[in-house]
């Protein structure tokens, strides 16, 4: 049986297939709710091409993200903060997992990022190649699920390939994929844990269909209990490891656990449960507090155990040496740990800036435009551009024509989730909130722009919503699809032309003087 199902974004871009529900519904009374409305459209059928698309743009990803990796070093060492945290990974590779205890509180972050380091040093040795192999790796991951996550919010492969291709070039993305740094392993937990919260969603209104198909919506006030729920759990796994690289993570436990409840007494409200929000409360919060909040925090602990497991970590016996480590009530253990964390929060508490700050640092309203780049790496009298005096240098910018959208883009979803209700405009708003404005709580601290790296995804996927109402839909007149199809096509060959212009000074290849001016388009850009 085919029916056609309401979609609040629209037909899928690129089909006039009617969606295949399966059996037709029972009948109802005028006025009662249509349960055909908790499907959305379904997904595109072309699932095999839909991969090969997929492949061949992750592919191009990998060549760009793996291209001369190990060229920009400070002669031979670390650049910028990978002298933080590419020794450390040594010395976990070197102690089983952890880092030594060098006789001064330097460690800042939790070991899951600098774990994945240490597996590249483990493979390629302690050389550029070693110390950014899993950011490379990382940064491909993005490119292949923001297709799949971008096909499963537009019901569009066409789409879905353009948010890869957009992600591909941008820049800030792109030096964090290259460089032996924490942020790109972040931003990789987090996608993948919003992929798996829309696959969620799609379940759990499938399974909400079917109730109301069976006529089983009325067996309870609450409506029915959704079973477990594989997908959100494995959402909770990879926020505890985005936690695990740095504690900004945290956020994303309230967003994503937020966002997933209102889901849920939105696809209960469509299903004709009477008190849709408080059966959310009553049959949904308690597993998504256990999947979306307990989950993540047994991974983040769990992420310990190489520290746990040592003797001479830092502060591993902190217990037995200081007399101020309180909490008594707690295994030792546990209040070595309690008493490690600590002093790493009071580290990062009193990295403020200071009378002089660092000539690179920017504040979080510099971020949607990238106002504020940064420059890991600037040698001058290198040979290779046919000049006497040519200069190489890896500037963190992202690219202008995506990132100077980002507010008319944020506008926008604003609009469409206000006056539309629109969810998928919505979902993004909260992704990209999450990493964003708790950033705006300590003012006084050091920031600097990589810290905007898990923006990225959410930022592509709402350029990619809006392309797709440019595109339009097959339904509409020949001229005004012909004529979406252009604009579309027009920008996003701006944004291919814009990131091939940057790739010089992403790289760290070889130009001249000359060249490196024209590159620095803006006075903050300097």
């Amino acid at each position: 049986m085919s029916v056609l199902v309401p979609h609040p974004g629209g037909r899928p871009a690129d089909s006039e297939e009617p969606v295949r529900v399966g059996r037709k519904p029972p009948a109802r009374r005028p006025g009662e709710n249509d349960p055909r409305v908790l499907l959305d459209v379904a997904m595109p059928t072309d699932r095999l091409r839909s991969w090969l698309v997929t492949a061949v743009i992750t592919l191009v990803a990998g060549l760009v993200r793996f291209w001369s990796l190990g060229l920009a070093t400070d002669y031979g060492t670390p650049v910028f903060d990978e002298k933080h945290y590419v020794p450390q990974a040594w010395q976990m590779l070197r102690n089983g997992g952890y880092e030594d205890n060098p006789g001064y509180e330097l460690v800042a972050h939790p070991p899951v990022g600098k774990q994945l380091i240490a597996i590249g040093e483990w493979l390629f040795g302690y050389g550029p190649w070693g110390w950014r192999v899993m950011a490379a790796l990382s940064g491909t991951i993005m490119v292949l699920l923001i297709v799949r996550v971008a096909r499963r919010m537009t019901r569009s492969t066409l789409l879905g390939a353009l948010a890869g291709v957009l992600l591909i070039c941008d820049g800030l993305s792109h030096v964090q994929s290259r460089v032996g740094m924490l942020d790109i392993f972040q931003a990789m937990f987090v996608l993948a844990a919003f992929a798996c919260l829309l696959v969620d969603r799609d379940q759990v209104r499938e399974r909400m269909w079917l109730v109301c198909v069976e006529g089983r919506i009325g067996d309870s006030r609450w409506g029915p209990r959704l079973g477990f729920r594989w997908w959100r759990f494995g959402a909770g796994l990879l926020i505890g490891l985005a936690c695990g690289v740095k504690w900004n993570g945290v956020y994303y436990i309230l967003a994503f656990g937020l966002l997933s409840v209102i889901w849920d007494a939105l696809a209960r409200r469509s299903a004709g449960v009477r008190r849709p929000w408080l059966a959310a409360l009553v049959r949904d919060t308690g597993p998504a507090l256990w999947s979306l909040l307990v989950i993540p925090l047994l991974v983040y602990f769990a992420t310990w155990a190489g520290w746990f497991a040592s003797e001479t970590a830092t502060d591993r016996h902190a217990v037995l040496v200081s007399d101020d480590v309180g909490f008594g009530f707690l295994p030792d253990a546990l209040r070595s740990m309690l008493y490690y964390e600590l002093n790493v929060l009071s580290f990062h508490e009193h990295l403020v800036t200071p009378a002089n700050p660092h000539p690179w640092e920017s504040k979080p309203w510099a971020w949607p435009m990238g106002m504020r780049p940064m420059l890991y790496y600037y040698e001058s009298g290198v040979p290779g551009c046919g000049r006497a005096n040519c200069v190489s240098a890896t500037m963190l910018i992202g690219t202008p024509a995506m990132w100077w959208l980002a507010l008319p883009v944020a506008g926008w979803a604003v609009w469409r989730t206000v006056a539309s209700l629109d969810w998928r405009y919505a979902a993004v708003l909260v992704g990209y909130g999450a990493g964003y404005l708790p950033w705006f709580l300590n003012l006084a601290r050091q920031m600097y722009y990589f810290y905007a790296t898990p923006l990225v995804p959410f930022l592509v996927l709402g350029i990619v919503l809006v392309l797709g109402e440019v595109l339009g839909t097959a339904r509409d007149h020949f001229e005004r699809r012909r004529t979406g199809l252009l604009a579309v096509a027009l920008y996003v060959g701006l944004v291919v032309a814009n990131f091939a212009w940057l790739w010089p000074i992403l790289n760290g290849d070889p130009i001249t003087q000359e060249h490196w001016q024209a590159e620095l388009w803006l006075p903050s850009w300097r």
